[in-house]
């Protein structure tokens, strides 16, 4: 069953962002664009690198009036002691939050039950809390921030002009295809 279109459900969590323990809700996301960044855990070994590699792009997502929300069924305090210990994990700016319960990683549909922690997920969700586009991918397989930026702007970009649609590799400023009936009987 596809998530596009899924409304996040109500949330209240806690979360590690700056040095400083903070609550993070739905409401909070409401109005602007977010990336809910699900990884496995902390004190991991590729987390780290798909985390910096996030945290090297984060002005840019804040420039297109994106968030970045890292998850991981760990708690606050943990996401502290990782911060604490790990340079690489010094660098990060966005909020970390915390979901010890699994809630988001269920709404979401990552949850490894057996596992008590998240699959590899990255949900981009727009404004009014719906998400638009996602990728799911195994434990062992990092992703990338330059790809998953590219996508939060070809979603905005449609948001905006309902009648053009991205095609592959699509890049701002790019051209777009305008789907047609014409178009459709040439295929």
């Amino acid at each position: 069953m596809s998530l596009i279109g899924k409304e996040v459900e109500d949330f209240k969590v806690q979360a590690f962002v700056k040095d400083d323990f903070k609550e993070v809700a739905k409401k909070d996301i409401l109005g602007s664009w977010s990336v809910f960044f699900f990884y496995p855990a902390d004190f991991t070994f590729v987390c780290p690198t798909e985390l910096a590699d996030l945290a090297d792009k984060y002005e840019e997502f804040k420039k297109i009036g994106c968030e970045i929300f890292a998850v991981s069924c760990d708690t606050h305090f943990v996401h502290k002691a990782w911060h604490d210990v790990s340079d690489t994990i010094k660098k990060l700016q966005y909020p970390m939050l915390a979901d010890p319960t699994g809630a988001l990683a269920r709404d979401f549909q990552v949850m490894i039950e057996a596992d008590g922690m998240a699959e590899r997920g990255s949900f981009i969700v727009n404004p009014e809390g719906k998400i638009v586009a996602y990728e799911v991918t195994a434990g062992n397989v990092g992703r990338n921030a330059e790809e998953l930026f590219r996508r939060v702007q070809a979603s905005q970009f449609v948001a905006e002009h309902g009648d053009e649609v991205c095609p592959a590799k699509w890049q701002p400023g790019a051209e777009t295809l305008k789907p047609s009936l014409d178009l459709v009987g040439l295929l």
